[in-house]
């Protein structure tokens, strides 16, 4: 984002612009080549077109890149970063998400750094080989696996968070990677490629106190809906009234997947856990274990993008395909 002069209001600006506001980038010894989306769009109106738009480019280059940095506003950063970490299949380099807070023609802007030190990860390699082949977010020195993200905080420098599993790396003086949780390569690995069939189909419901049941039902009861992200309390609970659980168990008698999970930004969904959540492992709700809503849409989406049949969708659901959940 870049400040208008004449309104003061935030929109995009074009990425070739780019050096003229981050001079340090010349410093670099190695090649930095760039590649601007036509119109430039505010982060908001991002649709799953366009993470194939993004997929297909990182395709199309992969072969003569070590690694790639996109830029990315930070309100669906986490979307968008999560569904490129399922739609690439054998990723051996890295693809780093990153932005700022305050737009890049501020002086006191985070752009810079977050930019500058996500093309170095992105260049990092060791032994000949990336030292980060993962698909990540970088912002305010720490070094994320991306579908473990979620933006939590929209006014300070660490908009981002992942509760859930640690960092990948640690920015100071200098970069400490935390190799133990970073994936590991295979000796051999088949060639990179992209899954670009997505059914976006799919829906997050939030439970609340007070949630009626018509409107429920009504929520459930869409045309053409394949699956539901349950957002439920804590560890996976929800009401116990009998219409509840009926209107669940008669949506997935229709072959609809709901995933359960959990409102809490730490922690994980464990139905055995109380009596509601044993209700709902019952009638076939798969729990989402620790994942975040935003991998939850987007894994989902990905999914149904293969045309599973349901019960293998919902034997997918349970295991990490990405690292997006813990066993």
């Amino acid at each position: 984002m870049k400040t208008d002069p004449e309104t003061g209001v935030l929109s995009p600006f074009k990425f070739d612009q780019i050096e003229m506001e981050v001079p340090e980038l010349k410093k670099f010894n190695f090649n930095l080549n760039t590649i601007t989306f036509n119109p430039p769009i505010d982060s908001s109106n991002v649709t799953p077109d366009l993470w194939k738009q993004i997929a297909h480019v990182i395709h199309e280059n992969y072969d003569a890149y070590d690694g790639f940095v996109v830029l990315h506003g930070t309100d669906t950063m986490s979307y968008t970063a999560s569904a490129l970490s399922f739609m690439t299949q054998n990723l051996t380099k890295p693809i780093i998400f990153t932005g700022s807070q305050i737009p890049i023609g501020v002086i006191r802007t985070d752009g810079k750094e977050n930019l500058i030190t996500a093309i170095e990860i992105a260049a990092a390699k060791e032994n000949g080989r990336a030292v980060v082949p993962e698909v990540c977010v970088y912002f305010q020195d720490k070094l994320f696996r991306a579908n473990r993200t979620r933006k939590h905080n929209a006014e300070q420098f660490n908009a981002f968070t992942s509760e859930n599993y640690p960092p990948l790396a640690e920015v100071g003086i200098n970069i400490q990677y935390n190799n133990a949780y970073i994936k590991q390569m295979d000796s051999f690995s088949p060639p990179f490629s992209i899954a670009t069939e997505l059914d976006t189909r799919v829906s997050v419901i939030r439970i609340f106190p007070g949630m009626d049941r018509e409107l429920f039902r009504a929520m459930l009861s869409v045309p053409g809906l394949r699956a539901v992200v349950l957002e439920t309390y804590g560890s996976g609970n929800a009401p116990t009234a009998d219409w509840f659980i009926e209107t669940l168990e008669e949506a997935i008698k229709r072959d609809l997947v709901i995933l359960n999970v959990s409102q809490c930004p730490a922690g994980m969904v464990e139905m055995e856990r109380y009596e509601t959540g044993v209700k709902l492992q019952k009638i076939g709700v798969v729990s989402g274990k620790d994942i975040t809503t935003e991998a939850a849409l987007a894994k989902l989406m990905y999914l149904l993008g293969q045309n599973l049949a349901p019960g293998r969708l919902a034997d997918q659901l349970k295991y990490p395909i990405r690292g997006e959940i813990t066993l």
